[in-house]
């Protein structure tokens, strides 16, 4: 059963769920996990999930660097981990799941909205759904922050982006909760009955508000995606389904999750945060290392199109070979005292948004959004402390966030 742990033995190489946030010890602290396999095994065979696993940061950057690694699950041998994320038939591709030139193609048309100029111009409205998330709970002696404040503002924002009706931001946030699940490999027919129904809903009414834009058009990214020219390409409405539904999960959870791994860390390191709290210009370095310490994003995987060796071991095509942001983050050949959380770390870097040609194109925009709610809910709550010091944990393979994490503002 999931979450179960067989007995301990301890020359026994963790695999399979324990290497997912699926297991209970995992989910709690997956890096005392991934610490050992870094050491002892860095190049690991799940034969569980058939897939490879690499926990060195060194083997991750190669691979995420790595041209001829593949992201397009078709490529992937029958049987293995990634074949799990083979799309519908029918099914336009999907920017995360594709190669040169359709990768670069689809990324280049909607690149423009996700610069760090374009970002930046988002600032001032972004502030100000913070400040109405914050007067929503002025007042109280405590609350959810991820159900009140780290979950609904990169929906709002991502929302407004597309030209989202407000009255639809729930159905999004659901729909967005149920997508991400797709990455379990262990979801029972019945569960993924309930999510592909869901994700039909969320596929008609795209379309149906795609057939409105292109009546109407508006100042939104829909309709800029609807206009999008790149040397005389376009879109087409499959592509513009797909694409608006790819923004709407990457820029809704991983964000939450960095804003709540975020806060989590800050009030469990009171040091830290007094640092913070002295110079909040220290927030951008704090974001960074916050990235490092507890990335949003655990794991990536690609596939490589030729028999290739890693650190001796044959990796053969078409295999499954997943990287862990998280271990290589951590790594103590790169990062010095890697397991301290440090916001005025001088070096910061991490694997948390990717590598290569599939670095996440929202980076700067979770960046921003984090600096600005992290650094808003310390200045209007000077008390904040933690009401638990130990969150829920989302049972959620490939992501790492609290699915609840209680505080409090009241002076103690």
């Amino acid at each position: 059963m999931a979450g179960e742990r067989p007995p301990e033995d301890p020359g026994r190489i963790p695999t399979g769920v324990e290497l997912t946030a699926l297991d209970a010890t995992f989910r709690t602290d997956p890096h005392p996990v991934l610490a050992r396999l870094r050491r002892d095994e860095p190049v690991h065979y799940d034969g569980v999930i058939n897939r490879w696993v690499l926990t060195r940061h060194d083997d991750v950057e190669r691979v995420l660097r790595d041209r001829t690694m593949s992201l397009d699950p078709h490529k992937a041998n029958e049987g293995t981990y990634m074949r799990l994320f083979l799309p519908p038939p029918g099914q336009a591709a999907n920017m995360l799941f594709s190669d040169p030139p359709d990768h670069t193609r689809l990324r280049a048309l909607v690149n423009k909205a996700f610069t760090p100029r374009a970002v930046e111009r988002l600032a001032p409205r972004i502030r100000r759904i913070i400040g109405e998330l914050l007067d929503s709970v002025a007042g109280c002696e405590g609350f959810d922050l991820v159900e009140a404040f780290a979950g609904p503002l990169p929906v709002i924002v991502i929302a407004e982006m597309l030209g989202i009706d407000p009255a639809d931001r729930a159905d999004f946030k659901r729909w967005s909760e149920l997508d991400v699940r797709t990455f379990n490999p262990f979801l029972s027919d019945e569960e993924r009955a309930t999510v592909n129904r869901a994700l039909g809903e969320r596929d008609a009414y795209l379309r149906r508000v795609l057939a409105w834009r292109r009546a109407k058009p508006r100042d939104d990214l829909l309709s800029a995606l609807i206009a999008a020219e790149e040397v005389g390409d376009r879109l087409d409405d499959d592509e513009i389904v797909t694409m608006c539904e790819l923004l709407l999960v990457a820029g809704n959870v991983t964000t939450t999750d960095l804003i709540g791994n975020g806060v989590w860390l800050l009030l469990r390191h009171p040091a830290e945060l007094a640092k913070l709290r002295a110079d909040p210009s220290l927030i951008d370095n704090a974001v960074e290392e916050i990235l490092r310490f507890e990335s949003p994003v655990v794991q990536s995987v690609r596939i490589p199109a030729v028999d290739v060796a890693i650190r001796g071991c044959p990796v053969r095509r078409g295999e499954s070979v997943v990287v862990f942001l998280a271990a290589a983050n951590r790594d103590p050949e790169v990062y010095p005292e890697p397991d301290r959380f440090d916001v005025t770390r001088r070096d910061a870097h991490h694997q948390s948004f990717g590598g290569g040609v599939h670095f996440c194109l929202g980076a700067p925009l979770a960046r921003l959004e984090a600096r600005l709610a992290i650094g808003a809910l310390l200045e209007r709550f000077p008390h904040l402390r933690l009401a638990d010091e130990s969150p829920v944990w989302r049972a959620l393979p490939v992501f790492r966030g609290p699915a609840k994490l209680r505080v409090l503002v009241a002076p103690p």
